[in-house]
């Protein structure tokens, strides 16, 4: 077993998105090739409803699959195809665009004013970008969770761990999507096929990720005298790449630590990509905003 090495440690940075929601961004409109199936993560963790009450209005994709994780609040969505619904805590929808659709999603937080979840594109390879729409709205309840002897708990969303299926499947780039907890002070290893990208987010607690060598922590700002940044453990909106391997190691802080871990077959595919749509080529990019403008974006009603 060899365990991946970290190549790069991030924070997610501020976002403003939809009709003005304020996130923070860990990754997405750039190179990401390192991240290959997946294009883009928010975080759309909110305390104060003027960040995030004016949402996502109507608006398209085509080409690839959205992922939205809720921890907290209410995600109420809509569609062209007529399809109705709101997600709550604990709850994932995963929505294949394909060939197109117009979609809508408009978030209320829970009874505090909390707001809290995520959304993860995936790409769809070129055989399947013009594949019918589709949504998978999956209820907290059916998630399965795995609880090991040490305490550490794993709700699998998506792909398979420890002898449960998540509930989501058909999903081109077979992703496992996983939120793991791990308690305070414990050592955890966790299995990662070797031919997938992988990455983590922490959204609670602290800990450090090691490599084949020693732990490596985020960058913070400089104290006192010190020359150069401070390794500390690894916390809240901070993003860890790695390389390969197949297997990955946390060892968690005082609080324990909470984090997603994503991987995902590479489809090592060009990407042409503007906005909420993305092809292979510039001649599909540019054909499909023509369709946007002329009214013939939708292929599937």
């Amino acid at each position: 077993m060899s365990i991946r090495p970290i190549k790069q440690v991030t924070e997610a940075v501020p976002t403003i998105e939809g009709a003005g929601v304020q996130l923070r961004r860990a990754f997405g409109f750039g190179e990401t090739g390192d991240f290959d199936p997946f294009l883009l993560f928010d975080d759309f963790r909110n305390e104060r409803p003027d960040a995030y009450l004016a949402g996502f209005p109507w608006h398209p994709h085509r080409g690839i699959e959205t992922i939205t994780y809720v921890l907290a609040g209410n995600v109420s969505h809509g569609d062209s195809l007529g399809n109705r619904g709101t997600l709550g805590a604990g709850d994932v929808q995963w929505m294949t665009a394909g060939s197109g659709i117009l979609h809508q999603e408009m978030p209320s937080g829970d009874t505090s004013g909390q707001m809290h979840g995520f959304q993860l594109w995936a790409n769809l390879p070129s055989s399947l970008k013009m594949t019918p729409p589709r949504y998978q709205d999956v209820l907290s309840g059916d998630i399965p969770e795995v609880t090991d002897d040490d305490g550490t708990k794993v709700r699998v969303i998506c792909g398979s761990f420890g002898g449960e299926n998540g509930p989501v499947d058909g999903i081109a780039a077979d992703p496992r999507y996983l939120d793991v907890s791990v308690p305070p002070g414990q050592r955890k290893t966790l299995p990662v096929e070797m031919s997938r990208h992988a990455f983590a987010y922490v959204f609670e607690g602290d800990g450090s990720f090691r490599d084949a060598s020693e732990p490596l922590g985020v960058p913070t700002e400089r104290v006192g005298e010190t020359d150069g940044p401070v390794a500390e453990a690894i916390g809240n909106r901070s993003l860890i790449l790695f390389d390969s391997g197949d297997e990955v190691v946390v060892q968690a802080g005082e609080a324990g630590v909470r984090f997603l871990l994503v991987s995902g077959e590479p489809l090592k595919e060009p990407v042409a990509w503007r906005g909420p749509i993305v092809m292979n080529t510039h001649e599909q990019l540019r054909q499909a905003y023509d369709e946007l403008r002329a009214g013939s974006f939708i292929k599937h009603a």
